[in-house]
């Protein structure tokens, strides 16, 4: 069952790129965004001492990120304006080959089956602003090769990666804005 939501806009890369504070940013223009999954899993992991953490479990928390991104997909499927999401599906089965974990092969159906528009904004990795926090522990290498990791992820699941500049925030989300509207 193939489901394929022209509506939905993925911004992805690696950590640090400044994916949420862009998300933030496309929110003030009254676009519907949805927060990154990942972070908000680790937020409760933390909150309630639990194992789906990527520095405890990483498996756990891949199908943990899975769950609510096929959750937050079927949450907006009504929607008929532009939904603008902080990583997707795909994202999580760049994690999992990232991490190398073999025992998450179903991943790649998801990402095959829960499609979004083929456009995708990919946020290059920026030393600048770069930053580790309570959810971030990833060094910058990592980060690095995150980014190269969703961009083969994407490219192979057959996307269109249009780069977003190392650029002020709010040139960043003009760019995003001009893109959608072309897009509908």
């Amino acid at each position: 069952m193939y489901k394929y939501k022209t509506n939905f806009f993925i911004l992805t890369g690696g950590p640090g790129a400044g994916k949420t504070t862009l998300i933030q940013a496309l929110d003030k223009h009254h676009y519907h965004t949805v927060g990154e999954s990942g972070r908000s899993i680790i937020r409760e992991q933390m909150k309630n001492a639990g194992d789906a953490l990527p520095w405890k479990d990483k498996a756990l928390f891949s199908r943990h990120m899975l769950q609510a991104d096929i959750h937050n997909y079927h949450l907006y499927e009504p929607a008929d304006t532009p939904v603008i999401f902080d990583r997707g599906i795909p994202d999580v089965l760049g994690y999992i080959r990232l991490s190398n974990i073999s025992s998450c092969t179903w991943a790649a159906l998801y990402a095959e089956n829960y499609r979004y528009n083929t456009t995708v904004f990919i946020l290059p990795p920026w030393k600048e602003i770069y930053h580790h926090d309570i959810e971030r522990k990833q060094d910058f290498k990592l980060a690095l090769y995150t980014y190269k990791m969703m961009h083969s992820t994407y490219k192979a699941l057959g996307y269109l990666l249009v780069e977003v500049p190392r650029i002020p925030v709010v040139e960043r989300a003009r760019m995003i804005i001009e893109h959608i509207q072309a897009k509908i």
